[in-house]
């Protein structure tokens, strides 16, 4: 059994084991952390799955009315938090972003401890800042640089294509994209169309980018003579991957017609043929330049 949770609305999902308890989906429920339970709500209610997944954290119970206001004083105590060091950052002159922060008052080996996440241009000395803000606050202080792709993880937004950001629903870790992925899908080498919030190469072409060799390897390239499954004579001009769609130009009207990908895929030996009597591939760009390795683009 396995049920899912998250901390905040359309949040990250965390998986647990449900144990002995059965959420609801909406339900408050308790969930281990190195820090104690914290309050997270049920997005999927515990449900069998067919593989076997070993070393999830048990789900501790259903919240009771007691952590529920402890999860409210907290939330209220980072608000409070978040604008106390927003002044002392503006008094001290510093270049520096709230980005989040974390509040914990369960941990045995202190009283209250207050993790300060940031984003700056470069590193900044916040030693007179952490004093003034361990004075203020009365807590133990830990301030964290983040960069720009964990700032948006953090932050969250919406994507260009109109949904959360990735990094802030379900993406576990970062991993290197490059303009490359950007190209074997058909999408404009323009810095301003392939970047995300974060200003970084959008995450989604790293996932996606084994549906379009897929789907390229089983259909024919660009620029191939094929025949319709309605007799339609005509040259390939484009592809819609996600709709399993090819775009061919009719060899008599001009037209550019539509078809689906099982009518224009004939035999192998005639696909073979036919990239052998002259079918050709758009010459590749030397892009390794542009690779992004999760930081610099």
């Amino acid at each position: 059994m396995v049920m899912a949770v998250a901390f905040t609305r359309y949040g990250r999902l965390y998986y647990l084991d449900p144990g002995e308890h059965t959420p609801r989906v909406g339900d408050k429920v308790l969930v281990p952390t190195d820090d104690g339970p914290e309050v997270a709500e049920c997005v999927w209610a515990p449900q069998w799955v067919s593989e076997d997944i070993g070393g999830l954290p048990v789900c501790e119970g259903l919240a009771t009315e007691k952590h529920l206001q402890r999860e409210e004083r907290n939330r209220r105590r980072r608000a409070e938090i978040r604008v106390a060091a927003r002044r002392l950052i503006k008094h001290h002159e510093l270049p520096m972003k709230i980005v989040g922060v974390d509040y914990v008052d369960t941990r045995e080996d202190v009283d209250q401890l207050v993790t300060i996440y940031f984003s700056a241009p470069h590193r900044v000395d916040f030693r007179e800042l952490v004093r003034d803000l361990a004075r203020t606050l009365r807590a133990r202080i830990d301030l964290r640089q983040l960069g720009a792709r964990d700032e948006a993880r953090v932050q969250g937004g919406i994507g260009p294509c109109g949904r959360d950001t990735c990094c802030s629903t379900f993406l576990t870790d970062f991993e290197p994209v490059s303009v490359r992925m950007a190209k074997d899908q058909d999408l404009p080498l323009n810095p301003l169309k392939i970047s995300g919030a974060c200003g970084r190469l959008m995450c989604c072409l790293k996932y996606e980018h084994p549906l379009y060799q897929d789907f390229k390897r089983s259909v024919p390239t660009v620029g191939c003579d094929v025949t319709t499954d309605d007799g339609v004579q005509g040259t390939v001009v484009a592809y819609n991957v996600p709709a399993e769609t090819v775009y061919v130009r009719d060899r008599e009207t001009g037209r550019r017609v539509a078809c689906p990908k099982a009518s224009v895929c004939g035999s192998r030996q005639a696909y073979e043929g036919a990239v052998a009597a002259g079918a050709r591939r758009t010459p590749d760009i030397e892009d390794d330049a542009y690779e992004d390795d999760g930081e610099n683009l």
